[in-house]
């Protein structure tokens, strides 16, 4: 039984859910998000409120049954308030900016590397700061991994992309004797 799948998910005010042939299309007022569902989970919207309830007894249905839930719950926030990733770029050179719709980093290499901004993401970039917002938590999640995976912050002198609340541990580097 899960937890998560068994309460009424709240619709907050200004927010719109409609269900229609498993597909759950969430309007609020900074946009639209859309996601297709499996038949194996009825999604139902009753009282203000969205219900989520398994349609058999199967482990794999169990399964989806609370991940369904906490997927309509992020996209009910996401269109009220937008995700944001904050991630760090360190190093002597190391550096970001936005150009039209791409991100372009130089950190170490010797090419700057450019990354092609997904559609309904924004990304700011200053000094060595960037910033990745969205009302779409997967996608936003997933560009900020894509970034930070460009160049890994390593443990001896801490350089690369890092996330802002991520602590790199730190390695003692070889000593003269």
């Amino acid at each position: 039984m899960s937890r998560i799948g068994k309460r009424p998910i709240p619709i907050p005010a200004k927010t719109e859910v409609t269900v229609d042939n498993h597909t759950v299309v969430v309007r609020g007022p900074l946009g639209e998000t859309r996601r297709s569902f499996t038949d194996e989970v009825s999604i139902e919207v009753e009282n203000g409120a969205v219900l989520v309830t398994p349609r058999r007894n199967a482990k794999r249905t169990r399964a989806l049954w609370g991940t369904y839930a906490a997927h309509i719950k992020n996209m009910l926030k996401g269109v009220n308030t937008p995700y944001a990733k904050d991630l760090i770029v360190e190093g002597v050179g190391y550096r970001a900016e936005v150009k039209g719709k791409s991100l372009v980093l130089q950190v170490g290499f010797s090419h700057p590397v450019p990354m092609l901004i997904p559609e309904g993401i924004s990304v700011n970039a200053e000094k060595n700061a960037i910033r990745v917002s969205g009302i779409d938590k997967e996608a936003v999640g997933q560009f900020a991994a894509d970034v930070r995976a460009v160049k890994k912050p390593e443990p001896y002198k801490g350089k690369g992309i890092r996330y802002a609340d991520e602590v790199i541990r730190r390695k003692v580097g070889k000593k003269a004797a």
